[in-house]
Parts: structure tokens; C-alpha cells; sequence
């Protein structure tokens, strides 16, 4: 199940950009934040397909999500111009940004090229 994250909970979850000026990953599985509002058709169209792969990914990925409209700071901190729009965080390795609504197998392939997660 995708959990909703605020500014807060985002930087004790994820990233604290005001105490760290490098990308400092706060969490302990690969995660997916989904940056959306609930006014967007195309987010609308990706949040089920994103909950599927939270419920197959289970303990293995974190799927976040972030209301834009509510958290206007937080999407300013990360540039978000258009949603929906994704940010994948591998363990070790430097977050990768993905604006618009991408079909599941292209998540799939994100999901195991660059979080290194496989499905099985």
C-alpha cells in the first residue's frame, strides 16, 4: 500500500534537503515517489497501477505519495513543473526524475533497471 507523505514526514522518510546540501537517502528499501494532485487525469489513470506494484514489490519497494497541492514547498524543492511526475530512488545510487504518466511495463523496467529491484 502507496503512504502519503507531507513535507515533514518526506524529510524524515526520504530526503532532508535543508540539512543535507548531497542527496542523503533516508529510507531502508528502494522507493518510487509519485508526485500528483487529485485534479490530474493522468494521475488518476497511473495511482492504481502504482498500488498494484506496491502490493506485488511489497518489502521490497516503498511507493510514496506526494499531493502537490498540499505540498507546495516540497514540489518546488524538487522542480516538479508537470505531474504526474516520479522520482526513483535506488539505494545507492543518485535519484532519477521521470515526468508523465508511464505505463506499467515502463515502471517495471524502471523498477528493476534502476531501483535494481526484481519481481520475483
Amino acid at each position: 500500500m502507496s503512504e502519503h507523505l507531507t513535507t515533514e514526514t518526506f524529510k524524515a522518510r526520504v530526503f532532508n534537503w535543508e540539512e543535507n546540501k548531497e542527496w542523503k537517502y533516508e529510507g531502508d528499501l528502494p522507493a518510487i515517489v509519485d508526485f500528483y494532485a487529485d485534479w490530474c487525469g493522468p494521475c488518476k489513470m497511473v495511482a492504481p497501477i502504482l498500488e498494484e506494484i506496491s502490493a506485488a514489490y511489497e518489502g521490497k519497494l516503498r511507493v510514496f505519495k506526494v499531493d502537490t497541492d498540499k505540498e507546495q514547498e516540497l514540489a518546488m524543492a524538487f522542480g516538479i513543473q508537470s505531474i504526474p511526475s516520479m522520482l526513483f530512488i535506488p539505494m545507492d545510487d543518485k535519484p532519477q526524475m521521470a515526468a508523465g504518466a508511464l505505463p506499467k511495463d515502463a515502471l517495471e523496467k524502471v523498477i528493476k533497471d534502476v531501483l535494481k529491484v526484481d519481481a520475483t
